[in-house]
């Protein structure tokens, strides 16, 4: 019986994309004969037409399969409600915007085939904009370091997991996840790929400055005390320089007590200067505070519109 493989497309406004995707994706598996496959988008409410363009598709082949969300959930939960719903023998995550290459389809394959549970694809190269491509290493140099347990350095989820892995996955109860932390959690045997993911051919990318602040902060808040434990670290030394500032200016007031002028200046930059950092650290709080709250309401990860090539015990999540 041949090995079932999963694809796992999220997309989200990518009509220039998605049929490109499919032809490749399509190619590929021709050329491996030994596996059937599915092919499976999740579309997060598209505004343009990524929707029709899938469902056309789909009339002409039972392999694609469609999930269409009430709304854009975002592209974490998106994600990791897709993920999911697939139960192939392995599952192969790849985005829709062509950056992540369907030519890898088959080394990844082949590493499975000689027993590891997680094929990671690692980007040695990126062909954007140096200083965010700097940007994104030096923060998963920083999250790595202080994380609980071990990250995977330029690895943005593009890889292949096997059934045992998922059937894992599947047991989180988790309204707002960080996939990539979960990969080292789990402690699965798992090996990796270098590739240079390239520019977009078609279409922009979602990943505006926000998206990209929430998932860094999701990495920290689910995988690190950092924050929390530095505000301790940093009130208590401002505390004591605090001190020892004030014993100066009471040594040299003593010295100088007619002379000496200590002046409003110092007193308005410390104030603001203290005020500052406690709003800083009241904020890092509300980012605990605000997983906690998202983790405790229990919501689920999406709501579907519709699913469609999907066979009846799978037609509901």
């Amino acid at each position: 019986m041949k090995k079932l493989i999963s694809i796992l497309s999220p997309c989200y406004n990518e009509e220039g994309n998605i049929e490109i995707l499919y032809g490749k994706v399509k190619d590929i598996f021709a050329q491996l004969p030994q596996y059937s496959y599915e092919h499976i988008f999740i579309d997060n409410a598209s505004t343009d037409k990524t929707v029709e363009i899938l469902k056309c598709l789909a009339t002409q082949d039972k392999n694609l399969k469609i999930i269409v969300n009430t709304r854009n959930f975002g592209v974490a939960r998106s994600h990791f409600h897709g993920m999911r719903e697939t139960y192939g023998d392995a599952v192969i995550s790849l985005c829709a915007d062509l950056q992540d290459p369907p030519e890898l389809i088959p080394q990844l394959l082949k590493k499975w085939e000689d027993g590891y549970k997680i094929v990671c694809a690692i980007r040695s190269k990126r062909e954007e904009n140096f200083m965010l491509f700097s940007l994104r290493k030096l923060f998963y140099r920083i999250l790595a370091k202080f994380s609980e347990t071990e990250q995977i350095q330029n690895f943005f989820g593009f890889g292949l997991y096997d059934k045992a892995f998922m059937d894992i996955i599947r047991s989180y109860e988790d309204s707002y996840p960080y996939f990539r932390g979960f990969i080292t959690e789990t402690g699965l045997n798992r090996t990796e790929l270098t590739y240079t993911q390239t520019k977009r051919s078609s279409g922009k990318s979602k990943h505006n400055f926000y998206i990209l602040y929430d998932i860094a902060i999701s990495g920290f808040v689910n995988h690190s005390k950092l924050l929390l434990r530095l505000a301790s670290f940093i009130g208590f030394g401002v505390a004591l320089l605090s001190l020892l500032i004030s014993l100066v200016y009471l040594v040299l007031k003593l010295i100088w007590w007619h002379t000496f002028i200590a002046g409003t200046a110092p007193m308005v930059i410390g104030l603001f200067f203290f005020s500052s950092v406690q709003l800083f650290f009241i904020g890092i709080i509300g980012e605990y505070v605000g997983a906690i709250h998202t983790q405790v309401r229990k919501r689920p990860l999406v709501v579907e519109k519709e699913r469609i090539n999907f066979s009846k015990e799978n037609a509901k999540s």
